[in-house]
C-alpha cells in the first residue's frame, strides 16, 4: 500500500512540476534532500571521433551526451524534434514531407511513415499522450529522469555556446530552439512505435474529424489482409533489419564469449547510430551506440557482457472491431459485453504555415476505445460506419520504460542479470536481445513488448480476420490477458521465446523458432508461443540460412573461434541464392544456342559467388536475381522444417527456360547501360561523401542471401548503384580477456552529418577496406589514442 501511494505521489508531482515553467530538479521521492543544481561532465573524443562521456552521476551524463551529440548531428536532431513536436506545417508547410537525405547529408523523414508535414503533426500530436508519458516517466528510475534532464540542460546549452555558428544546413534557422523534458518524452515515444502506431500513422490520422464533421462516410470495402502484411514484410524484411551472433564457451578458443553484432539502419535518417561510451563511476559503464536521441547505449558492450538486438518477427499489435451503440449519433459510444462505453477523444490544434507566408490552425479531434485508437483505412476493410469501427490495440504508445531497459542490460554482469533485467522491466519495443558474456554463455531471447493474446485465443470465434489480427472487441474475454508482475496486455519475457547455451545463439530476423540450427526452438506445450511471436515449421529467409550456413561450416573448419572469424563472417558476402542455382542452371545456360546467354553464363561462370568489391559478375547476378526471386516452384526440393537451414534448394527444371529468359534480359540491361558483363561490384557499387566516391562491397540480404546487406538509393545506372540508404550501420565484434571487453568494430557512415565535420563518412573507407578498428574501453587506451582529447563543461 506504502508503495503505491509514494508512486501516485511521485507521478503527480512530476506531472504537475513538468507542466509549469518554472520548476527546477523534479523530486523523484520523499525525504530526498535537494541536491545542487551544478551540473558537469568530460567529454573524450578519441580516432573517428569516438565520444565517452564520463560524469558523477546521470544528470551529468545526460548533460554531456547531448552536448556531444549536437556537436555532431545538430540539425537532424532539431529537424527531428520538430516532426515528435507535430511543427513541421509551421515551418515547412502541410504538403511537403519530412526533410529527404540529400548528398550524404541528414534526413528526418521516417522511411516507414509516408506522410505530409500536415498528417505528420495530426499524427504524433494525437497519438502521443504527454500526460501518460509524464506520468509513466515519473514512476520510472531516479536516473532515468536525471539522464533526460540533463540531456535537455546539455543541448541548450549547445545551442547556447554556438548561436550564429551553427551547421550551413540549419545556423540561423527558426526551428533550432531550446527543448524540454516533455521533447525528450516524445522522441523516445516515436522509437517506441517503429512497429506499431507508425505501421498505422495514415490510418489514425484518417480518423481524425475536422470541426464540424459528421459521422465520416468510410465504409469499410472487403476485407484485405495482403495490404498489412506487405506493410509489415517491408518494415521487417526490406528496412529494420540486422545480424547478431553469440558464441559461447563450447566453441570459443578462449572459453569467453564472442559477440557480432550488425544492425541494418538507415545511414542518413533519425534512426542513426552514434558511438558513444557512457560512465557514471561505480553505476554504469558501457559502450556502443546510442540510437537516434535515446540517451543510452543500445547495442554494445560493458565489463562483461555483449549485446546486440534484431528486429523480431513478432508482432506488436492486435486490432479490434467495435460494434457502436446507434443511440449515439456521433458514433462515439461502443458496446463491450452489452454495456454502452464512451470513446475519450483527443482534440489537437496544427499551426499551418499557408503559401502566402500567414499562419493558420488546423485542427482534429481524435477518438479512443479501452482497446486502442480508431483507425480507418476502407481499402483493407477497416471502415468507421454507423455500426462499427476498428481501433488499434498498441501497447508501445505509453512505454515508457525503454530507458530503463536500457539501463538494466548495460548494468548485467552476466547473460543470466542481463535476462533477468528483461524479465523485470518488459521495456524492449520491437526487437530480440542476442548476447554473450564473459563467462562464456550466450542469450537469445523475444522480450519486446507483445500483447497479450494467448494461442486459444486465435483458436475461438474471438479472433474476427486473422490477416489484420481483427479480434472481436464487443467481449471483454476477447482482450488482451495479462501476466504478473508485468504492465498490463503484454505478455512477460518470462513467458516469451528465449534460450541460453553455451555453443551459440543467432538472428537475422526470422521468428525464435530457429536461433540455433541444432535446436529448434518450438515453445511449451500444447501449443507453443503465440502466434504474435512469429512462425514455426517455416520457410527461413536466405540471409538467416547463409549466417548459420557459414557459421556452421567455420566450427567444422576451425572447431573454436575467435574474433578474427566473426568479422570474417560479417563481410564474407557470399550470395547465398548463386549457391543454390547456379550449380544447376549454368550447364543449361553454356548450352544455349543464344549468344546472349552463352555470355552471360561465362561471365557468372567466373564468378566468385561474392559480393566483394573484386568480385567480377556480382552485378549480372544481381539483375537476374531481381528478376526471378519471387519466381513460384524454382526449388526442386522443397521446404523441410526438419532442415530448415538447408531448404528448399535446387533449380526446378521446369523453371530452366524462364531463368534463361531472365537471364537474357538482363545481360541486354547491362549492355544497354555500357557495363561489362564481369565489372567488378567495386566499380559499379558506391556512396559518396563530400564529393568523394568510395567502393562498397554487400548484397541485398534477404532478397540474394547476403549477410552483408545494403539498400542503395539508386537502380543500376551507367554509374552503377549509388549512395546506400539502408543497410550494414555499427558493426561490433567484442570478446573479453582477464580484465574485461576487447571490442573492434566501426560505425560505417561515421558520427556526424554534418559535411564540414571531418567525422563525416572517414569511416566508410573502413568499411569498404574491412578494416575493423579497436574500440578503446579502457581509460589508458583511450589515452593512447592519437586523436585522444578531453573537453571538460560544466555550469
Amino acid at each position: 500500500m506504502m508503495r503505491s501511494g509514494r508512486w501516485a505521489v511521485r507521478a503527480v508531482a512530476a506531472a504537475i512540476c513538468l507542466m509549469g515553467s518554472g520548476c527546477g530538479r523534479v523530486e523523484l521521492a520523499f525525504g530526498e534532500a535537494p541536491r545542487h543544481s551544478q551540473v558537469q561532465a568530460d567529454i573524450t573524443r578519441t580516432s573517428y571521433g569516438l565520444a565517452h562521456i564520463r560524469a558523477d552521476d546521470f544528470r551529468g551524463l545526460g548533460y554531456g551526451l547531448a552536448y556531444a551529440y549536437a556537436q555532431d548531428n545538430l540539425c537532424m536532431f532539431a529537424d527531428t524534434l520538430l516532426t515528435v513536436r507535430g511543427e513541421r506545417s509551421r515551418y515547412f508547410g502541410p504538403a511537403a514531407s519530412a526533410t529527404e537525405p540529400a548528398n550524404g547529408e541528414y534526413g528526418a523523414a521516417i522511411y516507414y511513415v509516408k506522410l505530409n508535414n500536415l498528417d505528420s503533426d495530426f499524427f504524433f500530436k494525437g497519438y502521443l499522450d504527454i500526460e501518460q508519458l509524464r506520468a509513466g516517466y515519473a514512476a520510472g528510475s531516479r536516473d532515468t529522469q536525471e539522464l533526460l534532464e540533463g540531456y535537455v540542460i546539455g543541448y541548450n546549452r549547445y545551442l547556447k555556446d554556438h548561436a550564429g555558428r551553427y551547421p550551413a544546413a540549419c545556423n540561423n534557422a527558426a526551428w533550432v530552439k531550446p527543448i524540454t523534458v516533455d521533447d525528450m518524452y516524445r522522441v523516445l515515444a516515436e522509437k517506441a512505435l517503429h512497429a506499431t502506431g507508425e505501421v498505422f500513422a495514415q490510418e489514425f490520422v484518417n480518423g481524425g474529424r475536422s470541426p464540424g464533421q459528421a459521422l465520416p462516410s468510410a465504409p469499410a470495402g472487403p476485407a484485405n489482409g495482403a495490404l498489412l502484411q506487405e506493410r509489415l514484410r517491408r518494415l521487417t524484411r526490406e528496412q529494420l533489419g540486422s545480424n547478431a551472433l553469440a558464441i559461447g564457451s563450447d566453441l570459443s578458443a578462449t572459453g569467453r564469449g564472442l559477440l557480432l553484432g550488425n544492425p541494418h539502419y538507415p545511414w542518413t535518417s533519425t534512426d542513426r547510430f552514434y558511438q558513444a561510451h557512457l560512465t557514471v563511476p561505480g553505476s554504469y559503464d558501457a559502450m556502443g551506440v546510442i540510437l537516434g536521441g535515446i540517451p543510452l547505449v543500445v547495442i554494445g558492450f560493458n565489463r562483461d557482457v555483449a549485446w546486440s538486438h534484431t528486429v523480431t518477427a513478432a508482432v506488436h499489435f492486435t486490432t479490434f472491431k467495435l460494434a457502436l451503440d446507434g443511440r449515439d449519433p456521433a458514433g462515439t459510444t461502443y458496446l463491450i459485453d452489452g454495456v454502452a462505453e464512451k470513446m475519450s477523444s483527443r482534440q489537437v490544434s496544427v499551426d499551418v504555415r499557408e503559401a502566402d507566408g500567414s499562419m493558420t490552425a488546423r485542427s482534429k479531434t481524435f477518438y479512443f476505445s479501452r482497446h486502442g485508437a480508431v483507425v480507418v483505412w476502407p481499402a483493407a476493410g477497416l471502415g468507421w460506419t454507423a455500426s462499427e469501427v476498428t481501433v488499434l490495440g498498441d501497447p508501445n504508445r505509453n512505454n515508457t520504460r525503454l530507458m530503463d531497459q536500457w539501463l538494466g542490460i548495460g548494468r548485467a554482469q552476466s547473460v543470466a542479470e542481463l535476462k533477468s533485467a528483461l524479465d523485470r522491466t518488459a521495456g524492449l519495443p520491437w526487437v530480440n536481445t542476442v548476447a554473450a558474456d564473459r563467462h562464456g554463455n550466450t542469450l537469445y531471447a523475444d522480450a519486446s513488448v507483445v500483447p497479450h493474446m494467448e494461442t486459444a485465443k486465435f483458436l475461438s470465434d474471438c479472433l474476427l480476420f486473422e490477416p489484420l489480427l481483427t479480434f472481436d472487441g464487443t467481449r471483454s474475454a476477447c482482450g488482451w490477458g495479462s501476466d504478473p508482475d508485468t504492465p498490463p496486455g503484454i505478455f512477460s519475457p518470462a513467458r516469451a521465446p528465449f534460450a541460453m547455451r553455451t555453443d551459440y545463439a543467432g538472428n537475422s530476423n526470422d521468428s525464435y523458432w530457429l536461433n540455433n540450427a541444432r535446436a529448434l526452438l518450438t515453445g511449451p506445450a500444447p501449443y507453443g508461443y503465440s502466434p504474435l511471436y512469429g512462425p514455426v515449421n517455416a520457410a527461413q529467409s536466405l540471409r538467416t540460412r547463409i549466417g548459420f550456413v557459414q557459421l556452421e561450416e567455420q566450427i567444422a573448419q576451425r572447431g573454436r573461434l575467435q574474433l578474427q572469424d566473426l568479422q570474417e563472417l560479417a563481410f564474407a558476402n557470399r550470395i547465398h541464392a548463386a549457391e543454390l542455382v547456379l550449380p544447376d542452371l549454368l550447364p543449361h545456360c553454356l548450352a544455349s544456342s543464344d549468344a546472349q546467354v552463352r555470355a552471360g553464363c561465362a561471365a557468372l561462370a567466373g564468378w566468385d559467388r561474392r559480393a566483394n568489391l573484386e568480385s567480377r559478375g556480382a552485378v549480372l547476378f544481381r539483375e537476374f536475381w531481381l528478376q526471378v526471386a519471387n519466381a513460384p516452384g524454382k526449388w526442386a526440393v522443397p521446404f523441410d522444417p526438419r532442415d530448415p537451414v538447408h531448404t528448399p534448394r535446387a533449380l526446378a527444371a521446369g523453371l530452366v527456360p524462364d531463368m534463361l529468359a531472365s537471364l537474357k534480359r538482363s545481360v541486354q540491361k547491362l549492355e544497354m547501360l555500357g557495363v561489362p558483363l564481369d565489372g567488378p561490384l567495386g566499380q559499379y557499387q558506391s556512396d559518396t561523401r563530400g564529393g568523394v566516391r568510395v567502393p562498397i562491397h554487400g548484397g541485398i540480404g534477404n532478397v540474394d542471401g547476403s549477410y552483408n546487406s545494403l539498400t542503395m538509393g539508386s537502380p543500376l545506372r551507367a554509374t552503377g548503384y549509388e549512395n546506400v540508404i539502408w543497410g550494414t550501420s555499427y558493426v561490433q565484434t567484442v570478446t573479453f580477456d582477464h580484465k574485461g571487453p576487447v571490442a573492434e568494430g566501426m560505425l560505417v557512415y561515421g558520427q556526424s552529418v554534418d559535411p564540414a565535420s571531418p567525422h563525416y563518412g572517414d569511416q566508410v573507407p573502413l568499411f569498404s577496406r574491412k578494416q575493423f578498428i579497436a574500440l578503446p574501453f579502457w581509460p589508458e587506451d583511450m589515452k593512447a589514442d592519437p586523436q585522444y582529447k578531453v573537453m571538460r563543461i560544466a555550469e
